[in-house]
């Protein structure tokens, strides 16, 4: 299965193609990437150089232009796709529809990948993008078990690549209303469902307090670790008890799973984190590269990254997520 590595910068592209990455994804710096964070992503020219390092190592380049276009207002949009194909990455992961349509007229020789922000998880919608726009593969959101997925590849002709590791929604992919409400900002646009200039912690007598956009989202003892303050992920008052309502702060870390999703007809495995550093990029990129290949060979995938990973994940905390749906 191909390894599809994140890279949030021009530094951790050549720290996950020189850990083993079979391909990266990256965005560019503006408003067509779902993860424009501050001080990250690709001007166009660190972008053709990316590119130009990775093909030379044999790594080939994803470039995600997945927000969804402003009415009135798709210049940036289709300035991007024409920018994709001047720096000859190798695929565009898209999610709008006019996006697809523009790169399918303007630029037919370039792959384009579904994105999970279009939330394409059934044969009707997934076939309707390739007969439409000519998709080649779909990045499914992560709310499937690995026996939908099964039943998904039989019914259709196209790609499908999966999250394996790191953050986990638990929301429509990029469209969270619980996030819009508490920051009125997009999560598709924005990058992020929590911004980090609508997060605060606040010392109130001896705990202490995190919140977004003025909502308490959970509270900390003194030497309690304290999380960011996601709202999915935060601690609520309901029916007289204090609990994580929507999902516990866990990462998702599926490697005891490629083997069944290699069963199910899996073609890429990827892994989330275009805001990490490269430190644990390359350590993560490393760990399922090496997984994937003793897979390859017959071996036992799990007890290869198990120990790799286990520090790398949020709180120290993981779960397979929707893969496993034991409260079906």
């Amino acid at each position: 299965m191909e390894l599809v590595c994140p890279a949030g910068t021009p530094a951790a592209l050549k720290a996950a193609v020189d850990a083993g990455a079979h391909t990266v994804y990256c965005g560019f710096r503006n408003e067509t990437n779902a993860r424009n964070f501050p001080g990250l992503n690709f001007s166009v020219r660190e972008l053709r150089e990316g590119v130009r390092y990775a093909h030379q190592r044999g790594t080939n380049v994803l470039v995600a232009v997945n927000t969804f276009a402003r009415a009135g207002d798709v210049g940036i949009w289709t300035k991007a796709v024409d920018d994709i194909a001047a720096c000859g990455a190798d695929a565009i992961i898209a999610a709008d529809l006019a996006v697809l349509d523009y790169a399918l007229k303007h630029h037919p020789q370039i792959r384009l990948h579904l994105s999970v922000q279009a939330a394409a998880a059934t044969p009707e919608a997934i076939n309707f993008y390739a007969e439409t726009f000519g998709v080649q593969r779909v990045v499914l959101p992560r709310v499937m078990s690995v026996e939908e997925i099964e039943k998904l590849n039989a019914e259709i002709d196209v790609e499908t690549e999966v999250f394996v590791f790191g953050g986990l929604c638990v929301m429509t992919e990029g469209r969270c209303s619980l996030s819009s409400y508490a920051t009125g900002k997009s999560p598709n646009l924005t990058g992020v469902c929590s911004p980090p200039g609508d997060v605060s912690y606040d010392e109130e007598g001896d705990k202490l307090f995190a919140r977004l956009g003025g909502f308490t989202i959970d509270g900390f003892n003194a030497g309690e670790s304290a999380g960011y303050p996601t709202l999915c992920k935060g601690r609520f008052n309901a029916n007289d008890e204090t609990s994580y309502l929507f999902e516990d702060p866990v990462s998702l870390n599926a490697a005891a799973l490629l083997p069944r999703l290699k069963k199910a007809g899996i073609t890429a495995l990827k892994i989330e984190g275009r805001q990490r550093g490269k430190a644990y990029i390359s350590q993560v990129v490393k760990a399922f590269r090496q997984a994937v290949d003793v897979l390859d060979a017959g071996g036992n995938a799990e007890a290869e990254v198990s120990a790799m990973l286990s520090a790398m994940t949020e709180g120290g905390r993981e779960t397979t997520g929707a893969y496993k749906k034991i409260w079906r």
